[in-house]
């Protein structure tokens, strides 16, 4: 469910805001096929775009254009994103792209989210290698697979099936057998594995949904969007309380596409 929207026309792409907050529209893809993932055993030095990874974490997240004060600066964040192949989870007729700080379509009118956009909500959630992550929109994989480098394991649940099963098959090909992914309706969270260290919502939601409250673990934060559909919406950091109080603070505008419900 890694369905993000363009900005306004009229956004400044200058802005500081818009530049972190604002993904890619995408319209519906009939269908695509995906390039054959190799096996995760390759060796780092085999691996012709490392330096395309190197130069976008130095260039649009660790020192961001649009300030250094909007860098991320968490050094596991950043290994992280320096070391998942993103061209293994984009259609190969957009591969030239992959390395681009920007949004790609996936099919069925959903994206791959904008690398800022993943490491900085990664860094929100503040997570260590002991912590068991809930993702809900898994869209490619590419936001799991990042978790998965820094954490003990990721739960992730995508409700279009056809983006479930592939990135399913994907993530394992790709060695991450710590990421679990499940094909369902992403509001009810998934209390067989519950409560988590963290939860992160990748699509915009109306509300905070009540099921994703209750799986979050006491003195554990959620990153979610919340708005009406197809307009500017709120990026939310949530935390859990120690006593079970919920805080929430606003971050930044962002346009996600709607958070998708089961019919």
């Amino acid at each position: 469910m890694t369905r993000h929207l363009q900005s306004p026309a009229g956004m400044p792409r200058t802005s500081a805001v818009s530049r972190r907050a604002v993904h890619g529209l995408v319209l519906a893809i009939a269908s695509l096929s995906w390039p054959p993932i190799q096996a995760a055993a390759q060796q780092e030095d085999d691996d012709p775009h490392r330096e395309a990874r190197e130069r976008l974490v130095r260039d649009h997240i660790a020192s961001p254009p649009f300030g250094a004060q909007y860098a991320v600066g968490d050094e596991e964040v950043l290994r992280a994103m320096r070391t998942v192949p993103r061209h293994r989870f984009v259609p190969p007729d957009l591969l030239s792209q992959a390395y681009e700080d920007r949004p790609l379509p996936i099919g069925h009118g959903q994206t791959i989210s904008q690398p800022y956009i993943v490491a900085f909500m990664t860094e929100l959630l503040g997570v260590g290698p002991e912590d068991r992550v809930l993702e809900i929109g898994t869209g490619s994989g590419y936001q799991a697979a990042v978790l998965a480098e820094i954490v003990a394991q990721v739960f992730t649940i995508e409700i279009v099936e056809p983006l479930a099963r592939s990135a399913r098959a994907r993530l394992e090909e790709l060695g991450y057998a710590n990421v679990v992914v499940r094909e369902g309706d992403g509001y009810y969270g998934w209390q067989e594995h519950a409560p988590y260290d963290a939860i992160i919502v990748t699509a915009a939601a109306s509300h905070v949904p009540p099921p994703l409250l209750e799986q979050l673990r006491a003195g554990a934060r959620m990153v979610i969007p919340v708005g009406p559909p197809f307009q500017v919406q709120t990026l939310m950091l949530i935390e859990k309380r120690a006593d079970g109080r919920i805080e929430q603070r606003s971050l930044m505008p962002v346009r996600f596409v709607p958070f998708t419900r089961e019919e």
